[in-house]
């Protein structure tokens, strides 16, 4: 069931109904939260292309949503699309709990559309390239993160066009 808060759409149900409550051109933010970091991308505001953005270092949870909330600002999001890290067998473990509580505890701080977004295998996805480009340790553990969110953003793109 979609969460309402005030009358606005906060956690929809569906991809159509996302797409539904926000307006005909404005920029959306990816998340691919993990346990120390927030990998972020953005797309541009005709929604058809994302681009890996920047990384939030986690630490005190409302210091991290003072963070998010002025990256909103700057690029003036419409919504957030959420990595949800689903089992391949498409059940759900630890990880996704995790995500979920993150959504709850990050919808008291944003009045903004969001959407849980399957990410199986978009972490993966990236390393794999990034193994390929033979970027050292170092260099794929800086940019893992927000590659992921990208890949992960791109997706839900393609499939709603």
């Amino acid at each position: 069931m979609a969460i309402v808060n005030n009358d606005k759409l906060i956690i929809a149900n569906s991809p159509a109904e996302f797409t539904a409550a926000l307006p005909s051109a404005a920029r959306l933010l990816g998340l691919d939260v993990g346990e120390k970091t927030i990998g972020l991308a953005l797309t541009d505001a005709t929604r058809r292309i994302a681009t890996p953005l920047s990384t939030i270092e986690r630490g005190k949870f409302t210091k991290d949503m003072e963070h998010l909330k002025k990256i909103i600002a700057a690029h003036a999001v419409a919504g957030l699309v959420i990595g949800y890290p689903i089992n391949m067998d498409g059940s759900l473990g630890p990880r996704a709990q995790s995500t979920r509580t993150f959504v709850s505890n990050l919808q008291k701080y944003i009045e903004l559309p969001m959407l849980l977004w399957d990410e199986r295998l978009s972490t993966m996805a990236v390393e794999r390239a990034m193994l390929e480009a033979d970027l050292s340790r170092a260099r794929r553990d800086a940019l893992v993160d927000k590659l992921a969110a990208g890949y992960m953003l791109q997706g839900f793109l393609d499939s709603v066009r």
